[in-house]
């Protein structure tokens, strides 16, 4: 898995901010060129572009990268590294049963710093215009449900139900995200113990209910999920 080079969600300031001698970085440049990704779709993110947000001639961006296909490659692996990663990483941490561990994956969803949902779905978009990218999204996919059925493996599922049971909760996910549901967080909060009985078919503790509950909310109160 690619390395977290660059967080996509760190906002760019317009090019005044990064105007006179202060010193453009190759960090700089994924960001802007993210931000333009999700905001405007892949189409825009164009030298030009880039270079007069943040205030630089375009000279710049070749000290670091070759061509602007280059800078696409770069954002991919970031979001590989960044969106995929957490994913990944949510499930194999420790967890007691597996309603606990199925709440570990819930916080990365609800966690802005590990999965940008609106990254993720700015990446599918181009997807759609490009055989290679698809490819990519289409490897990222399995590796995230690879993962999830390890997940419930671990903790005793046959490999058939755990497959079924990892396709069920990643799609929903997904899906949630589709749709653009704009529900009340105490809403959703409030069918966390049926979706979690759903999701894994064994009841869970209401420890574990109220410490998802409780990680949700206060990521809720800094602007995130």
């Amino acid at each position: 898995m690619p390395e977290n080079k660059v967080s996509p969600l760190v906002p760019v300031e317009p090019k005044t901010a990064l105007a006179g001698n202060t010193k453009v970085t190759r960090e700089d440049w994924l960001t802007v060129a993210m931000d333009v990704l999700v905001s405007q779709g892949v189409q825009q993110v164009k030298v030009l572009t880039l270079g007069e947000r943040l205030g630089v001639s375009r000279s710049s961006f070749y000290w670091y990268f070759k061509s602007r296909q280059h800078l696409l490659d770069e954002l991919l692996d970031v979001w590989e590294g960044t969106n995929t990663g957490a994913i990944i990483a949510h499930t194999r941490q420790p967890a007691a049963s597996i309603t606990e561990a199925v709440c570990n994956l819930f916080r990365c969803f609800v966690n802005l710093d590990a999965f940008n949902h609106q990254l993720d779905f700015a990446v599918r978009e181009w997807s759609r215009r490009s055989g290679a990218v698809r490819h990519i999204v289409d490897r990222s996919d399995k590796a995230r449900l690879d993962a999830i059925r390890e997940m419930f493996e671990r903790h005793g599922y046959a490999r058939d139900d755990a497959t079924a049971r990892a396709r069920i909760l990643y799609y929903m996910q997904i899906g949630y995200y589709a749709l653009e549901l704009q529900e009340p967080l105490d809403l959703r909060l409030a069918y966390a113990p049926n979706y979690l009985e759903g999701f894994t078919g064994q009841k869970p503790r209401q420890s574990e209910i109220e410490a998802w509950q409780a990680y949700a909310r206060a990521r809720h109160k800094g602007g995130q999920g």
